[in-house]
């Protein structure tokens, strides 16, 4: 087993000029600032009182489940000889939050859009997307079911 490194900064930038003096005195804003890479402004969830405009953590957990899928599936699919041409997906994630306003996710749902060549297997693309849930990062690393309901558009020549 090898380890892997990865770092970030996260930045408040939420001080309205009193820090935490009080509760409602201060922004749930922030920036994650890696080295070498554009700073992403965010906010925390709208549901909070968080900037709708700006990612969350939440969108970003299932921002990251999506992509890290679609590199695997994408990955998988090449090496098994498959010419994907399109893929989209618009995952949706199901939270919970109980009465001491503790949450979570429950489970994801990816929806994934692919455009393949005519005479590609499809029952072969369903079986690469069970796949890629042994090697993928996020998804080996979450503690919520996730499904896949890929769907299928045939690129005519």
């Amino acid at each position: 087993m090898a380890a892997h490194d990865y770092t970030a900064r996260i930045r408040w930038t939420g001080n309205r000029g009193q820090g935490t003096a009080s509760y409602k005195g201060y922004d749930r804003t922030w920036s994650v600032e890696t080295p070498g890479k554009p700073p992403i402004h965010c906010s925390n969830d709208p549901l909070l009182g968080g900037d709708p405009g700006l990612h969350n953590p939440e969108d970003m957990l299932i921002e990251a489940l999506s992509a890290c899928h679609m590199l695997w599936f994408l990955h998988l699919a090449s090496d098994a000889g498959v010419a994907v041409g399109a893929y989209e997906d618009d995952p949706l994630a199901v939270g919970e939050t109980d009465a001491k306003g503790a949450s979570r996710f429950l489970r994801a749902t990816l929806r994934p859009r692919i455009a393949v060549p005519d005479g590609t297997d499809l029952a072969l693309l369903d079986a690469l997307h069970a796949r890629v849930h042994e090697t993928c990062f996020i998804a080996r690393s979450i503690n919520f079911p996730v499904d896949v309901a890929a769907r299928y558009r045939i690129a005519r020549g």
